[in-house]
């Protein structure tokens, strides 16, 4: 039905009659919506109360001004409730001296707020107040019904199951988060939901191939702002508009009229691990269901679930970009993307970054407590660019040298005697294993006969039985184990070490970049005599295989 039209005409008053100037209140909850409450429905008020003015048959006058909804909208909050907010404005500009409800569950969001409306504020402003059901109410017909004892009561109860409601919503949704669905209302910015299935995501192409390119730019030596900038300048709806003009009603409260990219939305999108097929959500919670703010919460109480949906990009990736944010790399003024050794440079003796200068043309690198903050508090440490770039550059080509030497010396071990007699081992303590489950599976099958026969009390059956359960269990646990062991074996032999791979495919370099400094380097020291030492990200896995080599060069010795 559609909603009547407001109508504010003022009909002669007599000594006998008074006008009532009428507003419908209606309220649908989100949780009535989900429920296809129909006993509830907007539809289903509006007939219940245009039925109650239809039948006023009292000398005096009712004229209906307007109907207010909330359609989908919380009772526990005022603020998220327009039309409501809109009631309001009406009765303090005198055009509505009279409201109706079909009952104060639909009216107010818990009983303090009942009873501050019921008992002053309609009382302030003359207003006659209505409820049909659950509590009837007329503060016209009867002042004092308002203050009856049934009336706050109801209100609890309406609070009562507010709260429950709520509760039960919130278990919902957390069983929901824990099986890795998607309860958003909207998608995050790359994807959109699934038409086939509302709770899993598909790729947005459109939106996925800005996400590409906000990667690719920060690892390439972008930073943050100059994406932004870039963004904008492009004319690239920020997430916002863009859901909005696909014909999303999306509304972010922290953007303006106009919204832009701004360096939080990019950093959010570089840390967000939805964008390698992790469902992440539960990242911020209300504070009760009457306090709608938002609180964020610890990323160890997050729902993450791996895997959930298609990645925009790939693991790899995404893991140097975090190491990447972790750094200092502050932009030069005037510079849209990083210098190479922006933030892998530390002092050796006070641990600080170093600074970046030029003079006459050369490039220096200094220790910053030194040149900033106190010469007597750390030394010069200076170093120049090009000295640097080629010192770094020799050692990451002799690691590359070594990982293909490892690679020769890993692949004669896994095709050496020692890994087949390895094998062999687990093979046989995988069957004697077998044998012995079926040996205990035979001995528990025939406990009941024995039991039947009167060879067993029913007490020492219970007893023996659960023995052999027990004895089964860590036979089923140690073949697992025993398998998983073999098969790491099997693997370590087919597939390359991915340490010895991430050197190997920088087999002919010939110049550094910041993406090999970010997937293999660490950081860098410098020393007061200009000497350095350059830390691997890798050094720890080098380490554990030249161990690794060395044991089995002297087991085959031996």
């Amino acid at each position: 039905m559609a909603r009547p039209k407001a109508r504010y005409e003022i009909l002669p008053k007599t000594s006998k009659s008074k006008t009532w100037y009428v507003g419908f209140y209606i309220r649908l909850s989100r949780e009535d919506s989900r429920g296809n409450d129909e006993s509830e429905s907007v539809h289903n008020q509006r007939l219940i109360l245009t039925d109650w003015l239809n039948n006023q048959f009292d000398d005096d006058k009712y004229v209906l001004v307007d109907e207010f909804v909330d359609d989908g909208v919380s009772g526990t909050t005022d603020e998220e409730r327009p039309d409501f907010q809109r009631l309001l404005r009406f009765i303090e500009a005198g055009k509505i001296n009279c409201v109706v409800v079909k009952n104060l569950a639909r009216s107010f969001r818990n009983h303090a707020d009942q009873g501050y409306y019921l008992e002053d504020w309609f009382v302030i402003h003359q207003v006659r107040f209505v409820s049909l059901y659950q509590q009837p109410i007329d503060t016209y017909k009867d002042p004092y019904g308002a203050t009856n004892i049934g009336v706050p009561v109801q209100g609890v109860l309406n609070e009562s199951h507010a709260k429950d409601t709520s509760e039960n919503v919130r278990k919902v949704f957390d069983k929901k988060r824990e099986k890795g669905l998607h309860i958003g209302s909207f998608a995050a910015y790359g994807y959109k939901k699934n038409p086939e299935d509302k709770n899993a995501l598909v790729i947005d192409e459109e939106a996925a191939e800005v996400v590409r390119d906000i990667f690719s730019w920060f690892l390439d030596g972008m930073s943050k702002n100059a994406i932004v900038q870039t963004l904008n300048e492009r004319g690239v709806l920020c997430p916002s508009l863009y859901k909005r003009s696909k014909g999303m009603k999306y509304k972010n409260p922290n953007a303006g009229n106009q919204p832009l990219w701004n360096a939080k939305t990019v950093t959010q999108m570089l840390k967000n691990r939805l964008y390698v097929g992790d469902m992440v959500q539960g990242r911020y919670r209300v504070r009760s269901y009457k306090i709608h703010i938002q609180d964020a919460v610890p990323e160890e109480e997050w729902f993450i679930v791996e895997n959930t949906h298609e990645p925009i990009i790939d693991r790899e990736r995404f893991a140097q970009v975090q190491e990447l944010l972790k750094r200092d790399t502050r932009m030069a003024p005037g510079k849209k993307k990083l210098y190479l050794f922006s933030g892998f440079l530390r002092c050796a003796d006070c641990g600080k970054s170093m600074c970046r200068s030029e003079v006459k043309g050369t490039v220096y690198y200094f220790c910053r407590t030194y040149k900033e903050q106190s010469k007597a508090a750390c030394t010069k440490h200076s170093i120049k660019h090009n000295l640097l770039e080629a010192a770094v550059l020799y050692v990451i080509q002799q690691q590359v040298h070594m990982a293909d030497a490892y690679a020769e010396v890993m692949a004669h071990v896994d095709k050496a005697p020692l890994k087949k007699s390895q094998s062999s081992k687990l093979d046989g303590l995988i069957a004697a294993k077998g044998r012995e489950l079926a040996k205990v599976t035979r001995y528990k099958q025939s406990l009941y006969q024995d039991w039947k026969d009167g060879n067993l009390t029913h007490k020492d059956y219970r007893q023996m039985y659960e023995d052999y359960e027990r004895r089964m269990e860590n036979i089923d646990t140690a073949i697992e184990n025993l398998t998983a062991e073999r098969a790491e074996l099997e693997k370590s032999t087919e597939a390359e070490n991915p340490v010895l791979t991430a050197y190997r495919k920088y087999e002919n370099i010939d110049k550094l970049t910041r993406d090999i400094l970010i997937e293999l380097v660490d950081h860098i020291q410098v020393f007061e005599n200009g000497s350095i030492s350059v830390r691997l990200k890798h050094s720890d896995e080098i380490r554990r295989m030249e161990e690794s080599i060395e044991a089995n060069r002297h087991s085959g010795a031996g």
